[in-house]
């Protein structure tokens, strides 16, 4: 089927045996496989799976997209004669193929592995010295996404957990984004309610089919809402905490989403009992808190690597440049959310 944006989708289990269809459907016949060092098992998988229509295999992808990365992948492009690219992972590979796209116009098949979610989105996030910044562009959304619910069977119940939140964080920002809308909203609170239903099961359970389907759907959901609204506080402190300090990507934005909804609490109380309906309790900022415990996800940002005596550089730099946010972003308040989030406390509002 096709999304709203032109995105072909195509769902179910054991779906990656459509590849080869759907790279003729793209006329591909030289593809680059992108991978990050950790999925180069999956990346040979889909190199015997399509054959000589492979022209190489690129398996550094990294987290942030470093523009380094992407120059030394622009070599293989250029050398290798690549006409259309194919990455298996999560938001570091899918973010290697957009930038690639975004410099060359290539046509994209995404194979998301983990529930990013940024597959849906024509948002670029790249880092160079040490800061990230991002675009919008509607030429870097891939041509086909081919969901594989099976291959998400592998992913470790941990990082599950954080995937599935990171998803959860672009639709709790579309509920009260600017340029909201009721079918953002709809799609917002069912990926919400998906992901918050299916991920304490599958913390137990790894293997379970129905909830590991949930979550996908869910995190295509949540995609999907961050390709139509814009991002907010919640999004400029990920990418100001990832960016400049190193911090993994999914995680932070596990540890930070409850305290920048406590944040914006007062600003949009509709949209926090919409949060909390969806997932099932009295408080969005509380709800989110102890979803991050109930998949046993670290929630502070000092057991991510980042030191206290960091906290008010990353203040400084997470003012700067604001996204547009409900409520007006004042320094002092964000230094003491970042040091609530430092130390692991619940949010408050």
């Amino acid at each position: 089927m096709d999304s709203g944006s032109g995105i072909r989708i195509v769902f179910g289990v054991d779906t990656i045996t459509q590849l080869p269809e759907e790279l003729a459907r793209i006329s591909g016949k030289r593809a680059l496989i992108i991978s990050t060092p950790q999925q180069l098992d999956q990346a040979e998988e889909l190199r015997q799976l399509i054959g000589d229509r492979v022209a190489s295999v690129f398996s550094n992808a990294a987290m942030h997209t470093p523009v380094d990365v992407t120059a030394d992948a622009m070599r293989i492009v250029e050398e290798q004669q690549v006409d259309c690219l194919v990455a298996v992972g999560g938001g570091s590979t899918t973010g290697l193929s957009k930038a690639i796209t975004y410099r060359t116009g290539l046509p994209q098949i995404v194979i998301p592995t983990t529930y990013a979610g940024s597959e849906m989105t024509p948002i670029l996030g790249q880092t160079a010295d040490g800061v990230k910044t991002t675009l919008r562009d509607e030429k870097v959304l891939p041509d086909v996404v081919i969901y594989d619910v099976r291959l998400t069977l592998t992913l470790p119940p941990d990082i599950s957990g954080t995937s599935g939140v990171n998803a959860i964080a672009h639709a709790v920002e579309a509920l009260y984004a600017k340029n909201k809308n009721p079918a953002t909203s709809t799609m917002a609170v069912e990926g919400i309610s998906r992901l918050s239903r299916a991920l304490p099961i599958i913390a137990g359970d790894s293997q379970n089919i129905d909830a590991r389907t949930d979550a996908l759907q869910g995190a295509s959901l949540c995609g999907q809402c961050l390709a139509i609204v814009g991002m907010a506080l919640h999004h400029k402190l990920c990418h100001t905490l990832g960016g400049s300090f190193d911090l993994p990507h999914a995680e932070t934005h596990t540890v930070v989403l409850p305290h920048a909804t406590a944040y914006n609490a007062a600003a949009d109380p509709r949209a926090m009992q919409q949060i909390a309906n969806a997932l099932g309790t009295e408080s969005a900022p509380s709800g989110l808190y102890d979803l991050g415990h109930a998949v046993s996800a670290k929630m502070a940002l000092r057991d991510l690597g980042l030191a206290e005596g960091e906290l008010d550089r990353a203040a400084d730099l997470a003012v700067q440049n604001p996204y547009w946010n409900p409520r007006p972003i004042e320094r002092d308040e964000i230094r003491e959310l970042l040091q609530r989030a430092w130390a692991g406390d619940p949010p408050q509002t």
